[in-house]
């Protein structure tokens, strides 16, 4: 695969922060939603355990199989 030449170097950083300007009043208010929100890590750690939990599983019963 060939490298970029500079032209399309500045292309692409000129669309990343266009992007940046674009998106950027709405992940300010994400962000202060975010901060006023209620914290619940039971329904953030629920799901990773039960899926530690179950890739467990399937290497148990792989070795054992």
């Amino acid at each position: 695969m060939e490298t970029p030449e500079l032209w399309e170097k500045l292309l692409i950083g000129v669309l990343v922060v266009g992007l940046i300007f674009l998106f950027r009043p709405g992940i300010k208010a994400t962000w202060e939603r975010s901060k006023q929100a209620k914290k619940d890590w039971a329904g953030f750690l629920l799901p990773i355990g039960a899926m530690v939990l179950f890739i467990i599983l399937l290497i148990y019963m792989a070795r054992n199989h």
